[in-house]
């Protein structure tokens, strides 16, 4: 099952989603008489492992396939007519991976390395200026127009509180799975005739992630339940219709169940944390020449099994 967040006469309501319809829970389970032990818009509360409302949403769901497909049209809408938003609203973290893909560190200049002679580099982005609804604009800032480059990932959304957890284990925390672009300006640079000191090439690294909405997300949430196995999606991004990134999450070097027991070991994962997981090759800043992105460009990340997340490219005024 997929869902989605979606604003309707100004409320914000959960989903079950498809590219051709979403089906909005509250008022299904009105209709289907389904009780929600806990009505919600948190979409956490309707996803393994912990969900309070998963059961009867499963119920509702099932109810609603047998219905007539008049009542089925009735009790949905087009999802192109929905104003789809991303799938946790407020997230206290979001934590994103560097280098997690070798052709992705090779095409960068570097060397890849074994899993076991390396450990995963971490950052940070902010949630309330980064995190970029599906069809909204990726905003080209204006102190640094001309390096904005993109990077389609996986992103897993946390469902239980996990502290020192194994491997083995790991997956059994995560709530379902969604689409990403760790968008990133490649050549950012603060007051660039400042003294050289031994860490800008890091801190330059680290602030091109930071700009306002440079991390669209969505247009779902796939529930872990129905991917017991988040290594085997195909990741495709598009700018203007053009392949530029089309790999697998099998090439990942730390698998999505590692990346968790290690980040538990270092910090407690809460409900709604979002992991984004490191891209594969084909950025663009690689490229000979480079390409970047500029206004009125569009980037369509696609996950298989999970959605397809567009939005358009936009300059600062």
């Amino acid at each position: 099952m997929r869902l989605c967040r979606y604003q309707h006469n100004g409320n914000v309501e959960v989903a079950i989603y498809s590219e051709e319809t979403i089906i909005p829970i509250n008022r299904a389970a009105d209709e289907l008489m389904i009780r929600m032990p806990a009505p919600s818009i948190n979409m956490i509360d309707y996803l393994p492992p912990d969900g309070r409302n998963r059961q009867a949403l499963q119920r509702l769901d099932e109810a609603y396939r047998k219905l007539p497909a008049a009542d089925q049209r009735r009790l949905s809408r087009p999802t192109k007519e929905a104003r789809i938003r991303v799938p946790i609203a407020d997230p206290k973290r979001i934590i994103l991976l560097a280098g997690n893909y070798a052709a992705h560190i090779v095409e960068g200049g570097g060397q890849a390395p074994e899993r076991a002679e390396t450990f995963p580099y971490f950052f940070w982005k902010p949630p309330s200026t980064t995190l970029t609804d599906p069809g909204a604009p990726i905003v080209i800032p204006r102190v640094s127009p001309d390096h904005i480059d993109w990077e389609i990932e996986l992103g897993v959304i946390i469902g239980r509180r996990a502290r020192h957890v194994t491997e083995k284990e790991a997956l059994g925390f995560v709530a379902g799975y969604t689409v990403c672009n760790d968008v990133s300006d490649r050549r950012f640079r603060i007051n660039p005739k400042r003294k050289p000191r031994e860490k800008d090439s890091f801190f330059d690294w680290l602030h091109g992630k930071w700009h306002d909405t440079f991390l669209p997300m969505g247009p779902c949430v796939r529930s872990a339940a129905a991917m017991p196995d988040p290594q085997k999606q195909r990741l495709v991004l598009r700018v203007n219709g053009k392949i530029m990134q089309d790999a697998s999450t099998a090439q990942m070097i730390f698998p999505v169940a590692a990346i968790l027991s290690i980040l538990s070991d270092v910090t407690t994962l809460e409900p709604g944390d979002i992991i984004v997981t490191g891209t594969p090759s084909g950025v663009g800043n690689a490229r000979k020449p480079p390409i970047y992105l500029k206004p009125r460009d569009e980037v369509v990340c696609e996950i298989e099994g999970i959605g397809v997340l567009r939005n358009p490219v936009e300059g600062e005024e």
